[in-house]
């Protein structure tokens, strides 16, 4: 397969069970059907977990103002 980009033939590799096509020239990078799907779930686990709560520690935050409705949030419901 060539590069639609530069013409280059393009390159196969394997990235986490998932083949991917490249150029080595242009570094592009093209994904056939559900392929993208795949690396974003295999990438999901491997994703840090997030920090614990510190004991004591109470998060604050500012409370959130109401947005100001428009006349179309009396015709229609939303």
């Amino acid at each position: 397969m060539q590069c639609p980009v530069d013409g280059t033939t393009l390159v196969m590799s394997d990235r986490q069970g998932v083949e991917i096509d490249y150029c080595p020239t242009c570094r592009g990078v093209w994904l056939d059907r559900g392929e993208l799907d795949k690396i974003i779930e295999r990438s999901v686990p491997a994703a840090a977990p997030a920090a614990p709560a510190q004991e004591g520690y109470a998060e604050e935050r500012a409370p959130r103002r109401k947005k100001r409705g428009s006349f179309l949030d009396d015709i229609f419901d939303f």
